[in-house]
């Protein structure tokens, strides 16, 4: 169902300790709200997404939310990042994944028209609050447009750590 301000899923209430807060992590080490360009990363494997965009995107969703109950992704120089928010812009057809999906812990943002813009103002706002934002996004186009100081992983990156996760979980 979605929130009031139309965004589907949303992480779980935090339990911090004195040193965490929303922003926190239990160790005081700021989290990082990791915004995902959906269309992307889905893009990133020929695997056959064309065929099925809003089942690609459910799939994502549902390994983002994997990644989300962690609460921690491995940087590239390896060392562990605290995350916030998860956050999946979706687009086109795609938006119909947010139907379908699992999407606990991941905040599902439904672009009106093209992603790259929804993902400008979700990540201006995200600054403008004072939150230190991870862009997964090899859109060169998109990158030039997001806020100095927003650090940019490619889907690469994304897409090593979520089949590391799966390969990790049992069964």
């Amino acid at each position: 169902m979605p929130d009031d301000d139309g965004r589907r899923g949303g992480a779980a209430p935090d339990d911090h300790g004195d040193r965490a807060g929303p922003h926190r992590a239990h160790d005081g080490e700021e989290r990082v709200e990791l915004v995902v360009d959906a269309a992307n990363v889905v893009g990133s494997r020929p695997d056959g997404w064309w065929r099925d965009r809003a089942g690609a995107a459910a799939r994502l969703l549902a390994h983002l939310s994997v990644l989300a109950a962690l609460g921690r992704a491995t940087d590239l120089a390896g060392g562990s990042m605290p995350l916030g928010t998860v956050h999946a812009v979706l687009e086109g057809a795609a938006r119909a994944a947010a139907r379908r999906a699992d999407v606990q812990g991941v905040e599902v943002h439904l672009a009106p028209s093209d992603g790259d813009s929804a993902i400008v103002a979700l990540v201006e706002q995200l600054v403008q609050d004072g939150r230190r934002v991870v862009v997964v996004t090899a859109d060169r186009g998109l990158r030039a447009r997001l806020p100095p100081g927003t650090t940019c992983m490619g889907p690469g990156w994304l897409r090593t750590l979520l089949d590391e996760l799966q390969a990790d979980r049992p069964g």
